[in-house]
């Protein structure tokens, strides 16, 4: 996985750390906050007509770049009202600088939330460590009543930029402006609802402090994992050959998706197996698919067999959980959905023990909430997704996607990634049968874990996104596959 991108996200006490070491090497706080406060000024003017813009400052540093989008707005001849919610003699230094070159009157917030088009959120920004209530509470609440657009300067207030808990209440924005790199907040639920468009700018802030930040997680997209590419001289068993077990006679149908998800994703070959009565009834079904009735450990004896995926439809059975640890100990590439996850709820450390005595840098789970909270427990103590999604991939040495409209996906080292782009018309049956089909086939072709399950994602995710709003059943995400993997492959 490719990690030097401004796909990196930072949480808002790495942000700290970042802004402390530039300041450190000699970059004045006074102007970064100026910095800060043009970027957002720059997206108003951009995105918005000349109008009557009311700006909300709260105690901290949010709010000094709150001062100075107002400042610049008013000097590019918009009429603007501030209001600053806090003590003069509680901001630091360059938030009060810039107070003073604001050098106007405050206006009652009363006037401001009745008379402004615009609202500019400068309250708090991504880091509470607290829930709002009180005063702010019902400030928040007001702004929200008003139906007017609202601009959050970093994070809307109230959201954690963390976890994207909402904190007691929250801003719901137009757009969020943030600087240097994004935050998890941005991307994970329900902050993400909060958000509205999200926009990133540069403040002088340097790359050079982020060796020292080491921060581990990422926003997924194709800067952070490679396809491989076609070679010339290659033929189809140098792209892999991709096995998918087949439910039975009248459970095949997720399987076969499976399985033309992974034909579609670029394995060169893609055989269905599983018991003959099963692959009866899938001859009537498949052509480019190859059907093979043979046992699971005749199968493996040929290392063509580079990638499996087990679960969709099988039936949670104890001959499922064989074929699982038997496929672990062959140290294949592997996706585990569904019900080859299940078959080991009542003893998911029989699982990870074997994963971790085989390796699992090529190994997938792909659990949606539910079957994760079987799997791996509630995990009350874990602060967020994040965390769960951590805790998960090192308890079971391999790469955890955990589904939902902010999917989070897991290395055992560590490494988190989120992706963001899946769209509602996602939750349709069969959806999860075609994401663990790509994956399967992006294995087959040689990608790592971590990379099939990022890679496979985001690509299903933009598969759904380029069908359209409505009518989208699963085998709709199989045919748009070709047209996602040339986009994506640009």
């Amino acid at each position: 996985m490719k990690t030097e991108s401004l796909n990196l996200l930072l949480s808002p006490d790495e942000m700290a750390e970042a802004d402390r070491l530039t300041i450190q090497k000699g970059v004045p706080e006074f102007e970064l906050m100026q910095n800060a406060g043009q970027v957002v000024a720059d997206y108003v003017r951009v995105n918005f007509s000349p109008c009557t813009v009311g700006v909300v400052c709260g105690p901290g540093n949010n709010g000094g770049d709150g001062f100075v989008v107002a400042r610049l707005l008013r000097d590019a001849g918009w009429f603007v009202k501030l209001t600053f919610m806090g003590a003069r003699d509680r901001l630091g230094e360059a938030a009060r600088q810039h107070l003073d070159l604001w050098g106007a009157e405050d206006s009652p917030i009363n006037d401001l939330l009745d008379e402004c088009d615009l609202l500019i959120d400068g309250l708090f920004g991504a880091g509470l460590d607290r829930d709002v209530v009180g005063t702010f509470a019902e400030l928040i609440k007001r702004m929200n009543r008003t139906r007017k657009p609202i601009v959050a300067i970093d994070m809307p207030s109230g959201i954690d930029g963390a976890t994207g808990a909402v904190r007691g209440a929250a801003i719901r924005a137009v757009a969020s402006v943030s600087f240097f790199r994004l935050k998890p907040g941005h991307f994970l639920l329900p902050g993400k609802s909060y958000c509205g468009d999200v926009h990133l700018g540069q403040i002088g802030i340097l790359d050079a402090v982020l060796p020292r930040i080491g921060g581990k997680v990422w926003h997924n997209g194709p800067d952070l994992w490679q396809i491989p590419p076609y070679e010339a001289q290659g033929h189809k068993y140098s792209r892999g050959h991709c096995l998918v077990l087949s439910g039975d006679a009248l459970s095949g149908g997720a399987a076969r998706l499976s399985a033309m998800a992974a034909l579609r994703s670029g394995a060169g070959l893609v055989s269905l197996f599983g018991d003959k009565a099963a692959l009866e009834v899938q001859a009537h079904h498949v052509t480019e698919i190859m059907l093979k009735p043979a046992p699971l450990e005749k199968l493996l004896q040929d290392e063509r067999f580079n990638s499996l995926v087990l679960g969709p439809g099988a039936g949670v059975t104890n001959a499922l959980r064989d074929k699982v640890l038997s496929t672990i100990a062959a140290q294949r590439g592997c996706v585990l959905d569904a019900d080859a996850l299940m078959a080991f709820e009542s003893d998911p450390k029989s699982l990870f023990d074997h994963i971790h005595r085989y390796g699992g840098d090529n190994i997938v789970l792909t659990p949606h909430g539910g079957e994760f909270a079987r799997l791996f427990g509630k995990m009350d103590e874990a602060e967020s997704k994040i965390e769960m999604v951590r805790i998960a991939a090192e308890a079971s040495g391999a790469q955890v996607l955990l589904k939902g409209a902010d999917t989070v996906i897991g290395a055992p080292d560590g490494r988190v990634v989120i992706n963001s782009n899946a769209p509602a018309i996602l939750a349709t049956a069969g959806s999860g049968d075609v994401l663990a089909g790509i994956i399967g086939g992006m294995l087959a072709r040689g990608m790592s874990g971590i990379d099939a399950a990022c890679g496979g994602a985001f690509i299903h995710g933009a598969c759904a996104q380029g069908f359209g709003k409505e009518g989208m059943i699963a085998s709709d995400l199989v045919a748009k596959l070709p047209e996602v993997l040339m986009a994506v492959d640009k």
